[in-house]
């Protein structure tokens, strides 16, 4: 279901600017006329207009500021096993994954939303899903945390070629080899590299190092 959110206070009365606002802000400055009015864009009702006339299955979404009832996007729920395909079968597909070649002494560090989370948006500091009870920690398993020679909570840094934060650490069950930190926090360790097709930054495979934090 789609339902519409009212929000919330802003931490910072007058100050916090929406997603929304920050977005069509800095597309106006940077984009040539002609395109969208990025300016009106930055009324929600406004650009819940455009989607409607451009995602399929969701026209409703259009209106919901002023009906305020949830919806259903078509083509969602299957009553029944059929599917839009020549046999009616779901169709599987294998995809091949690529290597991310690291060093020795590199992990891969994917970054994650928190239960308490919506997109960038966050509304409370535990996680509840992964029992962390803030969210500056790199998640790490026990066989990397024993082979770096780090013990849970314990104060590290974590770098990579686009930059670097402090973190403590969180023994978490998580594959050898790879760590995990919250964005849109661990954002400043992500670099420049997208993929080709989508211009995705590498949100999920960024090559990261933890050391130890000098006191």
């Amino acid at each position: 279901y789609v339902r519409l959110s009212e929000g919330g206070k802003a931490g910072i009365e007058g100050e916090m600017k929406s997603e929304v606002e920050i977005i069509s802000e800095i597309a106006d400055r940077i984009l040539p006329d002609g395109g969208f009015d990025w300016k009106k864009l930055r009324s929600h009702e406004a650009l819940r207009e455009e989607i409607a006339k451009v995602v399929p299955g969701y026209a409703a979404i259009g209106a919901i500021g002023k009906t305020k009832e949830e919806f259903q996007i078509d083509g969602r729920t299957f009553h029944k096993p059929e599917f839009k395909t020549a046999d009616g079968k779901a169709t599987m597909a294998v995809t091949p994954l690529p290597s991310l070649p690291v060093k020795d002494d590199e992990f891969v560090l994917m970054t994650i939303r928190s239960e308490g989370q919506f997109n960038c948006v966050v509304y409370e500091e535990e996680d509840l899903y992964r029992g962390n009870r803030t969210r500056d920690v790199v998640m790490i398993s026990q066989r990397d945390a024993d082979l770096q020679d780090i013990v849970e909570d314990e104060s590290v840094i974590v770098e990579t070629d686009a930059g670097q934060m402090a973190a403590r650490v969180s023994i978490f069950d998580i594959a050898p080899g790879t760590l995990a930190m919250y964005y849109p926090e661990a954002n400043i360790l992500v670099t420049r590299h997208t993929d080709p097709g989508s211009k995705t930054p590498a949100y999920k495979s960024v090559a990261a190092r933890v050391r130890k934090r000098v006191a």
